[in-house]
């Protein structure tokens, strides 16, 4: 079967490389275009590109496949591939009725929630600040709606009591991996089952902003512990400690209750901080302003805090 794939970050990598090591015919890569990274701002390639490469794969890397002439050269190219299936897992890219429209079978997509829920940009981080314990992938068939088609396969998995969206991802992406081949040999077969989503039951996942990164230690123990976890490695949350910067990566919850205003470092020698509730939450990695990931006993021991210090927003 001829396929198209078409996808940008490291979440398809698994994917692509399951297509390619089962042998299917991968005949073209639709990936965003290179973007400009780090202090130097190397024009640097999307993670799909460098695999595509090394398995010898034609790229291409329009801006846009909606207006102007890459669109146009995108449509054309596309058009000439004559793809049998159009796979298509965090692309940045949305695709047009007429792209839609290319392949012989369908256009399919491999979303990180258990839909309809979570349609959007941040499944996975968003799954996670609602407190939801379960989550998967879901393999469905492209609409011009936002993943609202028809419904594949679905696959679910818990979510850790500690564990943070970057570690949410890597499970994902490889059950992304396994029900994608399963959805492929399904269309091979020509037996594939088609669920339509109850528009009703949606919500929306949406873009990922600093604005959300401030913890307000007003909140229950159990919201602030959801933040870190949902918003880490990126934005990732953060507090004031001696008026910088200091992001979170790692929380878990202490269980314990204290008589103290929230924002209070109730336990300066293993980073405990009393939140709205009178719960206490422990950070246990982190990153100071200017500074290096680091476990928060590494953190601690060159840097002294006072006990009953109060951290802000």
């Amino acid at each position: 079967m001829k396929i198209v794939f078409m996808g940008t970050p490291e979440f398809a990598v698994p994917c692509l490389k399951a297509l390619c090591e089962s042998g299917e015919d991968v005949t073209a890569v639709f990936t965003m275009p290179d973007k400009p990274k780090g202090r130097g701002l190397k024009l640097t390639p999307p993670p799909i590109k460098e695999y595509a490469l090394e398995k010898g794969i034609p790229v291409y890397q329009p801006k846009s496949l909606k207006k102007g002439d890459d669109a146009e050269d995108a449509y054309e190219a596309l058009k000439k591939l004559e793809p049998e299936l159009i796979v298509v897992v965090a692309y940045g890219n949305i695709l047009p009725k007429r792209i839609l429209e290319i392949p012989a079978a369908y256009c399919i997509n491999i979303h990180a929630s258990l839909l309809p829920k979570y349609r959007g940009a941040s499944p996975m981080q968003t799954c996670i600040l609602r407190g939801e314990s379960v989550t998967g992938v879901t393999s469905m068939i492209m609409e011009e709606g936002l993943d609202s088609g028809d419904m594949i396969f679905k696959e679910q998995l818990e979510i850790g009591e500690n564990e943070t969206a970057a570690e949410l991802h890597d499970r994902l992406s490889e059950l992304g991996s396994r029900v994608l081949l399963k959805t492929v040999s399904a269309i091979k077969s020509g037996d594939i089952p088609r669920e339509k989503q109850r528009d009703e039951l949606s919500c929306y996942a949406p873009m990922l902003t600093k604005d959300m990164c401030p913890i307000d230690f007003n909140k229950p123990a159990c919201e602030v512990h959801r933040q870190v976890r949902g918003l880490s490695d990126w934005p990732c949350a953060e507090a004031l400690v001696n008026g910088k910067k200091l992001k979170i990566y790692h929380s878990r919850l202490e269980g314990r209750h204290y008589d103290l205003p929230a924002g209070t470092l109730c336990n300066e020698k293993n980073f405990t901080v009393v939140c709205g509730d009178g719960m206490g939450i422990v950070f246990t990695e982190i990153q100071a302003q200017g500074g290096k990931r680091m476990k928060s006993e590494d953190y601690l021991r060159g840097n002294r805090l006072e006990k009953n210090a109060m951290l802000g927003n």
